[in-house]
């Protein structure tokens, strides 16, 4: 019988190009749909919550397909980690209404991004951290950040890439804190446009650093002007955290956050 399955996974971006598939690499979306081949020998269309763009990492993401499946749905991430790389693990599989979409169902996410601010390399966060070479005052960078909570318009930190109807998103919240020898950003919208999070890491390192005020973003924003923002930064820092179905309450045992 054929059946909406959506699944938890986490992953390791660094040797893929994205969720997405593309020609030119290997994509997570294509692996999975590889792996489901393999096990239940159906071609089917994973569909995935976000385009994670090359390098960028999840701890938490969700997807979902259509198939005939006759494994237990406890049985089904077992059999699927089985047919998928070691960067890719599937953690939870649960049948879900047939209406539901990964994507369109969510109604939160959040992001975290990692800085490393430190003048020596340490190979231990290479992947999964930016290393910024210079001191951040992180109180001021906390400060700054309260300027991107709200609904406004986000085109000051948005690269150009697909085209959207809008540049206005919400941000239910912005927060600088440190972890261990880290420093993470975790932003949570609506939605988000095309290296906004990056571009938000990006502007906040420029108030860490001294280059901007924390009451000057608020100016970066006004201005609706990409040249006014500090810099998209790497895309290694960056992962998906936490995800929210608020009508789906199967999905809510595999909450996830970090």
């Amino acid at each position: 019988m054929m059946k909406n399955i959506a699944v938890v996974l986490s992953y390791d971006g660094t040797n893929f190009n994205g969720w997405q598939i593309q020609k030119n690499g290997p994509s997570i979306q294509e692996s999975m749909e590889d792996a489901i081949f393999h096990l239940l020998k159906q071609k089917v269309h994973v569909s995935g919550v976000g385009r994670t763009d090359s390098g960028v990492h999840a701890r938490r993401y969700v997807a979902n397909f259509h198939a005939d499946c006759t494994i237990p749905m406890d049985r089904l991430p077992y059999a699927l980690n089985s047919f998928l790389p070691e960067d890719i693990a599937v953690s939870g599989a649960v049948e879900v209404p047939e209406d539901f979409d990964a994507r369109f169902n969510c109604t939160k996410k959040e992001y975290a991004y990692y800085l490393f601010p430190s003048t020596l390399r340490d190979p231990f966060h290479a992947r999964y951290a930016y290393r910024y070479n210079y001191p951040l005052d992180i109180t001021k960078m906390q400060e700054g950040a309260q300027y991107f909570v709200g609904k406004q318009d986000f085109a000051s930190v948005r690269s150009q890439g697909t085209p959207v109807k809008s540049t206005v998103r919400t941000i239910f919240w912005c927060e600088v804190e440190p972890v261990d020898d880290l420093i993470r950003i975790r932003v949570c919208g609506d939605g988000f446009l095309y290296n906004m999070v990056r571009a938000i890491a990006g502007t906040l390192t420029y108030v860490g650093g001294g280059k901007l005020a924390p009451k000057q973003v608020r100016d970066v924003l006004l201005a609706c002007d990409r040249e006014q923002a500090g810099p998209t930064l790497p895309a290694c820092g960056l992962f998906m955290n936490r995800l929210w179905y608020d009508d789906t309450p199967e999905l809510d045992r595999f909450r996830l956050s970090d």
